[in-house]
């Protein structure tokens, strides 16, 4: 009983992880959840075994190679921010509810949209804010960096998603923290002069 309990923690440490590394590219977590399930290291739900099939890693390597070269052309990273935060969220849902295995779909499904889209959602948050500033900042110039980054942070946390996936959750607890601070402080920026006139 304790075996399995603790398998179900680790799939649902293992699905939020990946789902929170949708929120920096949509397609690098798919892409690592197909490579892992083909190669054994992942186990998914029945369902969604089409993601450990040899099509599906095709279809995700080309859609991830589309996604980072798009991020580096001007124009069109700023179309891509526009649909990044949807496509970010349907993706985290998928590959959690994908590695929620031994419970009801009913449990499946709400974990999935609450914890892998809510997850996917909260990164994507940070990495918009994090492109508003560079663009607002540098003129866009910083950009491309910025994405080299996403790039780098989202195959990270994938990677330690299926390789240690409770290190992952902690170290995104600590991001959102982070991401929840920085937020904080810049409305209280916001709000100090309008006390200072109201005064």
């Amino acid at each position: 009983m304790g075996i399995i309990v603790m398998e179900i923690f680790l799939s649902i440490c293992a699905g939020i992880g990946l789902s929170a590394a949708c929120g920096f590219r949509v397609f690098v977590p798919l892409l690592v959840a197909s490579v892992a399930a083909l190669s054994g290291h992942l186990q998914l739900s029945p369902h969604f075994q089409w993601i450990g099939t040899y099509p599906a890693l095709l279809a995700f390597s080309v859609a991830t190679a589309l996604e980072i070269g798009a991020y580096f052309i001007p124009w069109l990273d700023h179309v891509l921010d526009t649909i990044a935060t949807p496509s970010a969220i349907v993706a985290g849902t998928i590959v959690s509810a994908s590695l929620f295995t031994d419970m009801s779909p009913f449990l499946r499904w709400t974990l999935a949209v609450i914890g892998g889209g809510g997850a996917a959602s909260l990164v994507q948050a940070g990495t918009v804010a994090a492109r508003l500033t560079s663009t607002t900042t540098t003129g866009g110039l910083a950009n491309p960096v910025v994405s080299s980054a996403q790039l780098v942070l989202s195959v990270v946390t994938s990677v330690l998603a299926v390789v240690l996936p409770i290190v992952a959750v902690v170290v995104l607890a600590g991001f959102g923290v982070w991401i929840a601070a920085k937020f904080w402080r810049r409305r209280r920026r916001e709000l100090k002069p309008a006390e200072e006139g109201s005064s």
